[in-house]
């Protein structure tokens, strides 16, 4: 694909942008929430497609935990390439492509989904969903660098979270044919998504463009990896996006099985807080953008250590009402943290370009480089968070039969998130651990 290209690109340019760069940006934006939407709901795809695997499947807990990591663990890997493929060929080239790809796996699981499958078979196939999760990271570096500094908060919470919005959908799409048609039609579903993706792909080849600026620069990835602001960032991630995509694949697995819903009644209570989740992922980008993303990151992550200690109290209790409040007001934080720390990388990224004595369009051109190539990488590590979710939400069912010992330690994972935002870009000494030392306004 030849595409479109725009050779000159300044989004900081304020006459730029007034004049021309908004309302190009903005189109471009509206058609990337279109197929990452799509995207997430195909690599969330086996969080709906359990809940259909009734008993003559031969698939226990475990097994059905072990579909959804194996998803998980492949969203998070192929966001990596996924994001340089942007610069490599172009950012409407690669949504026309990464979405028509989408097609694979829905037909794959339109063909395998049915009693008498081999367990290996179901593996491979929930393997291929996790390309889904691809569309997340190359989605976000593509329209990290469609706008000026001063919104992308906005910009970024609001294509994340109308992607996001894709894990709700699809579990409402579940819900709807098992209350319906039964749990025995899994395949509806599956049939709906296939003129779906053809219109993203659609969509995104006709309205869409690329970027000349952005061409592939690999120093970028060299130089993002080595600074220590990409990791540290993606360990706070992992708490945050790590704890969405997590809670939203097991969600109607762990009511299924600690407390004994049916299909219908755990599909008819998975999808809010999701959707909630999702919905206020713009929110937080724009408190952020107004009070800077590490005060919101930090309050956050302490609002979340205090939701799962809801919920853990809700679990040993074995109250669902208790459990319902605390579990939905995680997925709510998880979303405004999502969007208070995608807001942060650009920020952060932009205040070392400064640091370098670079002003101005240069030190903008800079930040958008590293920040780009780094949120593919940060993307991918939170990704694996929701990996790591999965699979101690497994370990403790196996263990004990209930997921408690795994919510204590997510109770931990973010005490020790919020330690590392105050002590990384909130704290006043300049002892701070990491040069050069960042302002509240930089990073926020």
């Amino acid at each position: 694909m030849a595409g479109r290209w725009i050779e000159q690109w300044e989004p900081e340019d304020e006459t730029f942008w007034r004049e021309r760069g908004e309302r190009i940006a903005r189109r471009n934006l509206w058609f990337s929430v279109l197929s990452e939407h799509i995207g997430f709901s195909i690599w969330t795809l086996w969080s709906v497609m359990v809940l259909f695997m009734g008993p003559e499947y031969g698939v226990d807990p475990a097994g059905k935990f072990f579909l959804i990591s194996t998803a998980t663990l492949v969203g998070a890997v192929v966001r990596v390439p996924y994001t340089f493929a942007v610069a490599r060929f172009g950012g409407r080239n690669w949504t026309v492509f990464s979405a028509f790809t989408l097609v694979v796996p829905t037909v794959a699981a339109y063909v395998v989904m049915e009693p008498g499958t081999s367990y290996t078979t179901f593996v491979v196939v929930a393997a291929l969903t996790g390309i889904g999760g691809g569309n997340f990271a190359s989605s976000m570096t593509n329209i990290n660098a469609f706008f000026p500094l001063r919104e992308k908060g906005w910009a970024l919470g609001l294509n994340a979270g109308g992607g996001n919005v894709g894990v709700p959908v699809v579990q409402l799409a579940g819900l709807l044919v098992i209350g319906t048609a039964g749990a025995a039609h899994p395949r509806i579903v599956l049939g709906a998504y296939i003129p779906l993706i053809l219109v993203a792909a659609l969509c995104a080849a006709y309205f869409m463009d690329n970027l000349a600026p952005v061409r592939n620069d690999t120093g970028a990835a060299r130089d993002a990896v080595r600074d220590p602001h990409t990791w540290i960032m993606s360990v706070l991630y992992i708490g945050t996006f790590g704890s969405f995509i997590g809670y939203s694949f097991a969600f109607g697995l762990v009511l299924q099985t600690q407390f004994g819903r049916t299909p219908l009644e755990a599909a008819s209570l998975t999808f809010a807080g999701p959707l909630l989740g999702s919905l206020i992922r713009p929110v937080g980008g724009r408190l952020a953008d107004r009070y800077g993303g590490a005060r919101v990151t930090l309050a956050n992550f302490a609002a979340m250590a205090v939701a799962t200690g809801v919920v853990v109290y809700a679990s040993g209790i074995e109250s669902l009402t208790v459990f319902l409040v605390g579990f939905t007001a995680l997925f709510v934080l998880t979303g405004l943290g999502n969007g208070s720390t995608y807001k942060m990388i650009p920020g952060i990224f932009h205040a070392r370009a400064i640091a370098l004595g670079l002003r101005g369009e240069r030190a903008a051109a800079h930040g958008r480089r590293l920040s780009g190539a780094a949120m593919g990488l940060i993307g991918a590590v939170g990704a694996l968070g929701g990996l790591g979710i999965n699979l101690a939400l497994r370990q403790s069912f196996q263990a004990s039969g209930t997921g408690t010992a795994a919510f204590w330690a997510f109770l931990v994972l973010y005490g020790a998130c919020s330690v590392l935002t105050w002590a990384v870009y909130l704290r006043r000494p300049a002892t701070a651990p990491v040069k050069p030392r960042l302002s509240h306004a930089e990073v926020g």
